[in-house]
Formats: structure tokens, sequence, C-alpha cells
């Protein structure tokens, strides 16, 4: 087995606050970029009635469907034995080195902005909706690499 296949994960949770924004969005983009490649969650530290409307229509701009999303928490998980935890804010960072104490868990820390915070219109907030995917997106690019495909 060579390196770079050692070193990708099995499985890859996010974690964030609420699981109806940024946690949702950065699954999307490892499941899209990765497909069956590797096992991938999200929660939050508790779950919010429903996944954010703008997050919907900013992953719908890429194809990934987050429509049907409903938000978690950590005690909902179906499954607790990932590779690495990927904290997208300080609360929830605590809490997956909490999860993790005990286990051969890799968790790290992404700080990201909350786009809900962003003022002005429809067409502003969509932006800072972008950003924060867009910044995901050159994350997981950067810690993940592109996936590799048959032939080259």
């Amino acid at each position: 087995m060579d390196e770079d296949a050692a070193a990708f994960p099995d499985a890859v949770l996010f974690a964030c606050n609420l699981n109806c924004v940024r946690s949702p969005m950065a699954a999307g983009l490892m499941r899209q970029r990765f497909g069956r490649r590797v096992f991938v969650e999200c929660c939050g530290l508790r779950a919010g009635l429903e996944i954010d409307p703008f997050v919907v229509s900013v992953m719908d701009e890429i194809g990934v469907d987050l429509s049907h999303y409903r938000p978690k928490t950590f005690d909902q998980l179906e499954d607790s034995s990932f590779d690495m935890i990927l904290s997208l804010t300080p609360e929830a960072h605590h809490r997956a080195l909490e999860f993790a104490r005990g286990f051969a868990m890799e968790v790290a820390y992404w700080p990201t902005l909350d786009p809900t915070l962003s003022e002005g219109g429809r067409a502003q907030k969509l932006d800072h909706y972008r950003a924060v995917r867009d910044g995901l997106a050159r994350r997981i690019e950067a810690r993940f690499g592109r996936p590799s495909t048959f032939g080259g």
C-alpha cells in the first residue's frame, strides 16, 4: 500500500454547531469528490430543525442535492468508528475531542465562518454561502487531493 492510500481515511465525520449549514456542506462536497471511496457523515452539537435553504441553493448550483438532509447530533450517529473528525466550529471541536477520546481518530479543527451571520439581500447572502462552500472545497482538496480516475 502506498503512502497516499495509507493516509486516506475510510470514514470522515464533519461537525459543527447545528448541523444545518457548514457540516452538511462539507459532507456533501466530500461525497461529491470521493463517492464511495470514503464513508462520510456529519453532525452537530444540537440538531437544527432543517437544512438551511441557502445551503440547499448553493449546493444545488454544483450538483449536490441536500434538500432531503435532516440535521442530527453526535448522539444520533449510527456509527462511531471514524478515522477522522473535522470540526468546523470551536464548540464542535471540543465535543469532537471528547467523542474521540479512547479511539484512534485524527481530530482537526477547520475554522469556518458562519454564513448565517451575513447581512444584505438574497444575492449578498448567497455570495457569503458560496464563499463558505468554496472555502470548504479548497480545504478538502488540500487535505485529501483530487480523486483518482481509472486511466489517469
